[in-house]
């Protein structure tokens, strides 16, 4: 079954330098942007790592031995900053998908913008994360995914645009074979691989069923932002001073400004 579309959808895969949202980076970046017309557009981008001043930052021996990229292969790569603008423009916008992307892809990719001052605006936008939709359905990897589903075998697994194009053919067969519970609908799809209410994309504010703030980690979890921000204002100072995702910090400063004691 093709996928329903009503706006662009960008099914994309990171390799990185670790797993760490707050501190890594991505060294390749494919997408697939398929239109509601049907059209597609695909890119893989190699990525040179970079701190804020330009300067290549190292891939770790252990993130190679799993997607093969090395320092070498990234040498003469533009940094994300130099790209942002491209992927800005190609990403504003879009429903996104991926495999495991509500918990990495998307929170790492939006923290590299963060980074280069830029703001990759998401609000209103849907999730649709394929490996939430497998592990409700089957509990398995993608390789494992991609055979049960599409009947086929994933020879290049960890190559960007292998995964990436397997992680779109598997939610079209999801489709298929559930389609007396999957909906044909990418805001149904992005509800159903959703596993909590992220407020931010760490998932260290979430909404709870009445749709309020709650702090999600610290000695503060399970409290309503509400009552926290205004009585504890250190709390607030730790985390903005802390080693926190931009995106966390970005997401606190608005609470505070919401809840701010007068």
């Amino acid at each position: 079954m093709q996928l329903h579309l009503t706006r662009p959808i960008i099914f994309f895969d990171l390799e990185t330098t670790g797993v760490d949202v707050s501190r890594d980076h991505i060294v390749e970046l494919c997408y697939i942007k398929r239109h509601p017309n049907g059209n597609e557009e695909s890119k893989t981008l190699r990525i040179r790592p970079a701190d804020s001043l330009g300067g290549t930052l190292p891939i770790p021996e252990s993130s190679t031995a799993i997607h093969g990229i090395t320092d070498a292969d990234v040498a003469a790569c533009p940094t994300f900053r130099e790209l942002s603008d491209e992927l800005l423009q190609t990403f504003q916008g879009c429903d996104l998908a991926g495999f495991n992307s509500n918990k990495f892809d998307i929170p790492l990719l939006v923290e590299e913008f963060l980074r280069c001052g830029k703001n990759l605006e998401l609000q209103g936008c849907h999730f649709v994360d394929v490996q939430n939709i497998f592990h409700k359905m089957e509990q398995r990897t993608l390789v494992a995914a991609y055979r049960f589903y599409c009947q086929k075998e994933l020879t290049d697994a960890h190559s960007a645009l292998a995964d990436t194009r397997a992680t779109l053919e598997v939610l079209e067969a999801q489709l298929d074979r559930y389609a007396d519970t999957l909906q044909n609908d990418v805001a149904f799809l992005a509800d159903f691989s959703a596993m909590n209410r992220n407020i931010d994309f760490a998932g260290r504010y979430v909404r709870d069923a009445e749709g309020r703030e709650v702090i999600n980690f610290g000695k503060h979890k399970g409290r309503l932002v509400a009552d926290v921000f205004p009585r504890d204002p250190g709390f607030v100072s730790w985390i903005l001073q802390g080693d926190f995702p931009l995106n966390t910090k970005q997401v606190t400063q608005m609470l505070a400004l919401k809840y701010k004691k007068h």
